[in-house]
Order: structure tokens, then C-alpha cells, then sequence
């Protein structure tokens, strides 16, 4: 993936999650989960592109 591609993804995210965070109402503990997801997703696909983990269709879930 080249590295513009990559800004463009994490600006959309962000400003996405800004536009959420600032226009929609919702209680502030939702927003705190919301935020967390989003980041620890963005987080993970980052370390998949970049090959730092593995494949994440490999990974399991329960049995």
C-alpha cells in the first residue's frame, strides 16, 4: 500500500470520527467506547500492513 493511500485512510478515519465525536449526541461513555474500538482497529490494520502481525483472517476467536 503506498504510503498517500495510507494518510488518505487515517485522515478519513479521523476526521470521520471528529465529525461523530462532534455532531452526533450521544452519552460520553459511548463515545469513549466508540473511540477506543475505532483505535484499537486502526491500530491492528496498521500492523497488518506494515507485516508486523500476520494475516488477521487467521486469527481465532473461541473454539
Amino acid at each position: 500500500m503506498p504510503l498517500i493511500q495510507l494518510v488518505i485512510v487515517l485522515v478519513v478515519v479521523g476526521v470521520i470520527l471528529w465529525v461523530i465525536n462532534s455532531y452526533i449526541p450521544m452519552q460520553a461513555t459511548i463515545k469513549k467506547i466508540l473511540n477506543v474500538v475505532v483505535i484499537i482497529v486502526v491500530i491492528l490494520w496498521l500492523l497488518n500492513v506494515f507485516g508486523i502481525i500476520g494475516n488477521l483472517s487467521t486469527i481465532r476467536i473461541g473454539k
